[in-house]
């Protein structure tokens, strides 16, 4: 029997996590997609804190519309977000997910508004 559909993103994550590595100037963009909400985080793993965060859930954030135009949403907030924190380039870490649908709109979003990845 195969791995089950969580075991093999897990997998893919450990080792996306192995090579993206977060800084104080380029700190990495972790992406979370969960069924209904998208989360996105600027960590700086050398210290252990999270810089900035935007998700889904967020009052600012407007959560009508399509997965897609939501997670739109929230690349445009975490880019503003970084952009007055001082962060110009990031380390694109998209979890284990596949770059697609939810998690490619955000990353393009976040390009479009500044984010150099």
């Amino acid at each position: 029997m195969g791995l089950s559909k969580t075991e093999r993103r897990l997998r893919i994550r450990k080792r996306i996590r192995k090579i993206s590595f977060g800084t104080d100037s380029k700190p990495r963009l972790a992406v979370f997609r969960s069924n209904k909400e998208i989360y996105a985080q600027l960590i700086d793993d050398n210290k252990g804190v999270t810089l900035a965060a935007a998700s889904s859930r967020d009052k600012e954030i407007d959560a009508k519309g399509t997965g897609v135009e939501v997670a739109n949403a929230v690349g445009k907030a975490i880019a503003e977000k970084a952009k007055k924190a001082g962060i110009e380039t990031v380390a694109f870490d998209r979890g284990g997910n596949l770059y697609h649908g939810r998690v490619k709109s955000l990353a393009e979003a976040a390009r479009e508004a500044g984010l150099k990845f």
